[in-house]
């Protein structure tokens, strides 16, 4: 990394004197824990196997469990789901004057000079939160990998940090809440990450800086702190920004930064995460040295765990051969060489719970996993606990109807590879950033594939009508079928299937019965499966 190495290694004084413990009660002993960090992933990087610039990092691999896995939960719970207003961004739109949250604020609990969202801490008390009850639903889910929100950009970490005293670890309901969820997830044999929004952390309460309200009370600034102004209009600033407009947007300072580095290098090291998500504020130009800090920390300290772990990003925030880009809300219209992910939510309106939400149902959830299956992809899928820790009961339903889906046709989904087309069919997927509602419902003619050892599946999106399935992409002459096909089994039923590879498609002629009301999976085997000693080599 050479490149930062200076700053991490400057005097105490000299870091005091840019402001780096304006923010932080406890000046003296933040700072000493501050350096000791510092140095601390200065000596790592010096000495690892991979250093901070892209041409190392682009060493990195992703690991095969991440390929396998396919399908992981993702978990937005924090303060902000005591009021459970409008979306997880009430925090930051309580004091964004003219705002519907705003106006519920002031109506609801008062002014915010009176009553902020620091108060809203003491009213967190996760009384119900049981993390092994949380980990058997996302077991029974089928999930493969759980990801909590271990800092979201209100600033309140879900984890027992060294570097603040606003956590849920020493307020709120006083629990580890991360550390107590590591334990769970892999317990019931799945993997781990972590997810920090903290890099929004620097503009998230700039609003309260403009009234007569509790965010200007230096005694709060641990929790407020910076508040600086991002240069937007203040109706703008409340929508995702375009990332090509950077010029528009206040750069954080070294103080921050080294802040947030010490803050995410701590999560590295106290739950050894599988996977590590960074929302999408890291594309700011300043945190271009820091991110490649941090990315040859985590490879570094894993590389000494012996393991294999995964950095996801959006936008262009890093370069596309060095982590694992995620596209948020949104799809692929193609299949990418690349392995990504996808991060949706179970709820429309909000990552975190709020009352009188919308829910996508069982079937365009799993339509979306194979979606993004076919195409090289992952999807994690999110939920938002309500403040007690209740997973909210539409939520429960419709991760239960996807188990019972990946328990009978999971062996299309779990450690599969795309094939040399990712599917057929009329329906278009709009690719990019939150898109996920804009796709039309998929049909019985659209198809998508993947394959795994000697098997090809084919999964229909829908049942036709006709009782009959047509792959064109198989059709007798079809150069995609480097074998002739042995035999066709809908998986969930033990029926034999009529089939017959003519020239324009091969056509499968189904049963009266429905296995279930959702995806339709067909495994095909190639005519010397049986004699092929190769489970791994893709036949087709």
């Amino acid at each position: 990394m050479r490149s930062i190495s200076k700053s991490l290694a400057l005097p105490m004084g000299l870091l005091a004197a840019l402001g780096i413990f304006s923010h932080h009660a406890d000046g003296q002993n933040y700072q000493k824990k501050l350096q000791n960090r510092l140095a601390l992933v200065n000596t790592e990087v010096t000495h690892g196997p991979f250093t901070a610039n892209w041409n190392s990092l682009a060493n990195y691999r992703v690991p095969d469990w991440f390929r396998d896995a396919k399908f992981g939960i993702f978990i937005h719970w924090g303060v902000y789901s005591v009021p459970a207003f409008g979306n997880e961004w009430y925090p930051r739109n309580m004091y964004l004057q003219g705002t519907p949250a705003f106006r519920h604020q002031v109506e609801t609990y008062g002014p915010q000079s009176k009553f902020g969202y620091k108060d809203f801490i003491p009213m967190f008390k996760a009384q119900k939160f049981d993390p092994d009850a949380w980990a058997d639903l996302f077991h029974r889910a089928g999930a493969r990998y759980v990801v909590p929100v271990a800092e979201h950009c209100d600033g309140f970490p879900m984890y027992n940090s060294d570097f603040t005293n606003w956590d849920a670890a020493k307020m709120g309901p006083k629990r580890d809440v991360i550390g107590e969820l590591e334990k769970s997830v892999r317990d019931h044999g799945m993997y781990f990450g972590v997810s920090s929004h903290r890099a929004e952390h620097w503009w998230w309460y700039d609003g309260g800086m403009t009234f007569d309200s509790d965010v200007k009370n230096a005694k709060y600034s641990g929790l407020y702190g910076p508040a600086k102004p991002t240069t937007l209009p203040a109706e703008k600033s409340t929508k995702y920004p375009n990332p090509n407009h950077l010029e528009r947007w206040l750069p954080p300072d070294h103080a921050f930064l080294n802040d947030w580095l010490a803050r995410s290098t701590e999560l590295v090291d106290k739950y050894h995460p599988d996977l590590m998500y960074f929302d999408w504020w890291i594309w700011q130009p300043a945190f271009r040295p820091y991110l490649k800090q941090m990315a040859a920390y985590y490879y570094d300290r894993a590389a000494s765990w012996n393991k294999g772990v995964v950095l996801t990003y959006k936008d262009e925030a890093f370069p596309a051969n060095t982590a694992v880009l995620d596209i948020e809300r949104g799809r692929l219209d193609t299949l990418r060489l690349l392995p990504w992910q996808t991060d949706t939510s179970v709820s429309i309106k909000s990552w975190g719970y709020v009352r009188n939400d919308n829910y996508k149902d069982a079937k365009s959830l799993v339509d979306e996993l194979i979606d993004v299956v076919s195409k090289n992809g992952n999807l994690l899928l999110n939920v938002g606990p309500e403040s007690d820790g209740t997973i909210p009961p539409e939520v429960r339903t419709v991760l239960l109807q996807m188990g019972q889906w990946l328990a009978v046709n999971g062996e299309a989904i779990y450690g599969t590879r795309p094939w040399k087309l990712y599917g057929e069919g009329p329906t278009t997927v709009v690719t990019g950033t939150f898109n996920d509602n804009a796709s039309k419902s998929f049909t019985a003619q659209d198809i998508r594939y993947t394959t795994k050892g000697k098997a090809l599946y084919a999964i229909a999106l829908d049942w036709p009508a006709n009782g009959k399935i047509e792959m064109q992409t198989l059709w007798s002459g079809t150069p995609y079928l480097s074998g002739k096909i042995q035999s066709i089994h809908l998986l969930g039923t033990k029926q034999a299937l009529h089939w017959e590879q003519g020239p324009d498609a091969l056509t499968i002629q189904l049963p009266p019965q429905k296995p279930n009301e959702i995806a339709y999976v067909f495994k095909i085997q190639p005519q010397d499966a049986d004699t092929n000693p190769s489970a791994s080599q893709n036949q087709f």
